[in-house]
C-alpha cells in the first residue's frame, strides 16, 4: 500500500487551519491566564480522551515550563487527571458529573475554567463550564468541528474550524505550544 497522497492530504488541510488560526483568540485567552496568573487564581482544565492528555500537557507545560522563571506561578489543576475521582462520581452519581463534582470543592468567582473538546459537545464538560460560570467564574473554550455548545457558552473561545477530530486535536496542543513558547521567549 501507498499513502503517501493520503499523508500529503492530511498535512495540506492541517496546514490550511493553521494559517486560518485566529491569532487574536489565543492572544485573548493567554491575556486571560496571565491575568489569573497576576492575581492568584485558580485554572482548572479538562477534557475527554485525547482532550484529556491536552489538558494535563497544558497544566504541565503551564505550571512548570512557563511558570519556571517567573515569581508568581501558574496554578493550573487538570481535573481530567485525578482517575479515582473521575470512577467514583460516574459509579455513584453520572459520568457527566466527573468534572463539575471536584469544582463544587473548589470553584471561586475569578478563577478561570478551561473546557478542551472537539466536538464542543462533551456533556461532563458542558456541565463543569455552566457550573464555573454560576460561580462567576472565567470559562474558556478550547474546540473543533462547528465549536458545538461549549463555543456558544464560554466567555473565550478558540475554534479549531475543522471537521477532523485528529486535526483538532493536533491543533489544540499546537496552541498550547505557541502559548507557551510565545509567554517564555516575550519580552
Amino acid at each position: 500500500m501507498n499513502y503517501v497522497n493520503d499523508l500529503r492530504k492530511y498535512l495540506k488541510d492541517e496546514i490550511d487551519v493553521i494559517n486560518n488560526l485566529d491569532l487574536e483568540s489565543i492572544n485573548s485567552v493567554m491575556n486571560v491566564f496571565n491575568k489569573a496568573r497576576v492575581d492568584g487564581k485558580q485554572i482548572y482544565i479538562c477534557g475527554n480522551g485525547g482532550s484529556a492528555a491536552t489538558a494535563s500537557h497544558f497544566a504541565s507545560d503551564f505550571n512548570k515550563g512557563v511558570s519556571a522563571n517567573l515569581e508568581k506561578k501558574y496554578k493550573f489543576e487538570c481535573l481530567s487527571d485525578n482517575v479515582p475521582m473521575m470512577m467514583a462520581v460516574a459509579n455513584d452519581i453520572s459520568y457527566d458529573e466527573i468534572f463539575r463534582e471536584p469544582l463544587k470543592n473548589k470553584m471561586k468567582a475569578g478563577d478561570i475554567f478551561v473546557g478542551i473538546s472537539g466536538s464542543g459537545n462533551s456533556r461532563n464538560v458542558i456541565n463543569a463550564m455552566e457550573y464555573a460560570k454560576k460561580q462567576g467564574g472565567v470559562t474558556v473554550a478550547i474546540v473543533g468541528y462547528d465549536g458545538g455548545k461549549l463555543k456558544n457558552m464560554a466567555d473565550y473561545c478558540i475554534h479549531i474550524n475543522i471537521n477532523n477530530m485528529q486535526i483538532a486535536e493536533d491543533l489544540h496542543m499546537v496552541v498550547d505550544h505557541l502559548m507557551m513558547y510565545t509567554f517564555c521567549h516575550s519580552e
